[in-house]
C-alpha cells in the first residue's frame, strides 16, 4: 500500500473519483457533513481508500509571509476582489566581516518585527475592513484562513491583538509556499480551495 495525498480542484473532483473506479473497480462510501463542506470516505473493490476532505469556507482569507515579502487576499467567491503583496528584507546572515552577533540578531529581529507589523496592519484592512471588532458574521469578513511561508512569521502576525477577529478560524496551512508574490497567492488560493485527498492505493499509478 502507498498513501500520497493529492489537491483537487473542487470543480474536478466528481471525475476525479470517476477516474479512481475505473481504477481500482466499485467503491463504497460515506460522507460526513463539516462547516468545510461534506468529508467523503471511500474504499473501492481492491482494497484502496480515499478520505477527501474540501476546505469549501466563504469568504476565504490568505495571509502569506517570508522573510523575503508577504502577501493578503480575501476571496468571497473563489476568486480574489482585494490584495496587497509587498517585499520587506529581513536579513539571514551576517555581512562580510560585519557587526558582532549580538548586533546582528537585533537588527535581524527589528526588521522581522517591522515585517510582522506591516502585515497585521494590510491584514487588518484588506481582511477586516480596518474594523479590528467586526460584528459576529459581519459580511465580508474570512470564514477560514489559507496561511503560508514561514510559520514562525504566520504565527506571529496572527497573535496581534488587531486580527483578534481571526483567532480560532479554520486554517489551511501550505509552508512550502516560495517568497509571496501575486502568482504564488493565486496559486495558495486555489490549493486553500482544492479538496484535499488522502489516497492509500494497493498499486501505485497517477488519478490526479
Amino acid at each position: 500500500m502507498t498513501t500520497r495525498v493529492i489537491e483537487v480542484d473542487p470543480a474536478r473532483f466528481d471525475g476525479w473519483m470517476a477516474r479512481f473506479a475505473e481504477r481500482h473497480g466499485p467503491y463504497d462510501a460515506a460522507e460526513e457533513t463539516t462547516p468545510g463542506g461534506v468529508v467523503m470516505s471511500a474504499r473501492a473493490a481492491d482494497g484502496s481508500t480515499v478520505v477527501a476532505r474540501p476546505f469549501a469556507h466563504v469568504p476565504l482569507g490568505v495571509i502569506l509571509v517570508r522573510r523575503g515579502g508577504y502577501a493578503v487576499g480575501l476571496a468571497p467567491a473563489g476568486a480574489l476582489t482585494v490584495s496587497k503583496v509587498g517585499s520587506r528584507h529581513v536579513q539571514s546572515r551576517t555581512a562580510a566581516g560585519g557587526w558582532s552577533q549580538q548586533r546582528f540578531a537585533r537588527r535581524r529581529g527589528k526588521q522581522a518585527d517591522e515585517l510582522v507589523d506591516a502585515v497585521v496592519g494590510h491584514a487588518r484592512r484588506v481582511l477586516l475592513g480596518d474594523d479590528e471588532s467586526p460584528a459576529a458574521g459581519a459580511d465580508g469578513i474570512p470564514r477560514a484562513l489559507v496561511v503560508g511561508g514561514d510559520r514562525a512569521l504566520v504565527r506571529d502576525v496572527l497573535a496581534a491583538g488587531a486580527l483578534r477577529a481571526l483567532a480560532g478560524l479554520p486554517m489551511r496551512e501550505l509552508y512550502d509556499l516560495p517568497d509571496p508574490k501575486r502568482d504564488v497567492l493565486e496559486t495558495a488560493l486555489r490549493r486553500g480551495r482544492a479538496v484535499r485527498i488522502e489516497l492509500t492505493e494497493s498499486t501505485v499509478g497517477d488519478v490526479s
